[in-house]
């Protein structure tokens, strides 16, 4: 049993201490942002769980300021990693729309759809390849 004066004595509830402020928004905002930057190159992962990490970042880093939560750091860290994988999901998604949005992939899809045959098909695809490269 440890004495009232030990310092090596833990804090116990309803003893004189003051009780822990915690930053879920901050942890929230750390594995969210860990998860964006891995799934950055899918819409869900990158941008919606990027912009979660993000608002729950700024939130926790709010709440520490206040001096109602601890972590603020941690909810920075997870605000600028969410950012991160917002950007690399969104350059990825205007890359691909670029791309769809060309007039060698429109040209590609409409010999797709008026090929009968998978020969007709191949060469399709060996049109757009040119096209690409030129």
């Amino acid at each position: 049993m440890t004495s009232a004066h030990d310092p090596y004595a833990y804090p116990q509830a309803g003893h004189g201490t003051a009780p822990e402020h915690r930053n879920g928004f901050g942890i929230a905002a750390l594995v969210l942002g860990i998860v964006a930057v891995v799934l950055f190159w899918t819409v869900v992962g990158g941008i919606v769980l990027g912009l979660l990490a993000v608002v729950f970042g700024i939130l926790g880093h709010r709440r520490a300021r206040r001096g109602i939560a601890t972590n603020g750091v941690m909810a920075i860290i997870g605000a600028v990693v969410g950012a991160l994988g917002l950007i690399g999901s969104s350059v990825i998604l205007a890359a691909g729309v670029s791309l769809l949005n060309s007039d060698e992939f429109k040209n590609y899809s409409d010999c797709v759809q008026h090929a009968d045959t998978q020969a007709e098909r191949e060469q399709c695809a060996k049109d757009y390849d040119q096209d690409v490269d030129n």
